[in-house]
């Protein structure tokens, strides 16, 4: 008995923070098949002129597809801007995977001079929030003629530091018998690196990629910056301002914009969970 209440008194918080967090879900999908009407008079009061305090249901009372056919059949904009984030994202993962995988290997596995300077360079550039990094990109970027293209949002993302530090931890977790076993076989430093480094640490690779696929979903602030021509905008840009009149159509598109990163999180949640602890132990 003594059990039981002590896992419904701790069951009861956890299944309200639970729902509390799925809560924005919930009210995207249900918004997806509300009618125009119906949700005015439900956020009316927040983004309209009627007083009193906003409600919504999780159940529609007139469910409605006309949010999802407008999106779909008549919406070219927002296929537009949902391939230019499928660009810059897989552009973003292909050079984290080409740069920043053998980056942290070396770090992770040699020992060469100035090596914890750039480890340390590593993690405050990883520290830095891009309002301090956007004027120096912004000249770098002005002087490649980059600016106004999705290079200028790829480049910069495919040398991040977050990834690379994700990866060292786990690299650094390899045993270093394995590598000297591999070595005593004959095994170059590229093989090493391909059929033990990748493998064994597979785990925090993954973990990375997932990590920068939600970062590269949503990403505003650099495109508000490099990006000048809206054809050229991810879908994190394409609704900046959401009205009543197109409150519907608004949450239709955000919940179909939402579904690629989930898709991806429950695909690498694994992984992520094995990283994340993997992590936390080796340090």
């Amino acid at each position: 008995m003594r059990k039981n209440r002590k896992r419904i008194l701790i069951g009861i918080p956890l299944l309200a923070a639970a729902v509390f967090a799925v809560s924005p879900v919930l009210f995207l999908l249900t918004g997806t098949f509300m009618g125009t009407r119906e949700i005015a008079s439900y956020i009316g009061p927040v983004l309209g002129d009627g007083e009193g305090f906003a409600v919504f249901r999780l159940i529609p009372l007139y469910p409605t597809l006309a949010n999802v056919v407008e999106l779909l059949l008549d919406s070219p904009e927002f296929f537009q801007m949902f391939w230019n984030t499928a660009k810059i994202t897989c552009g973003v993962l292909a050079g984290q995977l080409a740069f920043g995988t053998p980056a942290a290997w070396g770090l992770a596995r040699y020992t060469f001079p100035g090596k914890k300077k750039i480890y340390m360079c590593y993690i405050l550039l990883m520290m830095m929030p891009f309002q301090v990094t956007m004027l120096s990109e912004y000249l770098v970027l002005d002087g490649m003629g980059l600016l106004d293209t999705l290079w200028a949002i790829i480049l910069p993302g495919a040398f991040s530091t977050f990834p690379p530090f994700i990866m060292y931890r786990f690299f650094c977790g390899i045993p270093e018998s394995l590598i000297e076993a591999a070595r005593v076989d004959g095994a170059g430093e590229v093989v090493i690196f391909f059929k033990i480094g990748i493998p064994v640490g597979s785990s925090g690779i993954i973990s990375a990629m997932v990590l920068q696929f939600l970062e590269c979903q949503s990403m505003i602030e650099q495109p508000s910056v490099f990006l000048k021509t809206k054809s050229l905008w991810p879908l994190a840009l394409y609704l900046p301002e959401i009205g009543l009149e197109e409150a519907g159509f608004a949450l239709c598109a955000s919940f179909m914009a939402l579904i690629p990163a989930m898709c991806v999180f429950l695909c690498g949640q694994e992984y992520l969970e094995q990283g994340i602890v993997a992590a936390a132990i080796r340090e």
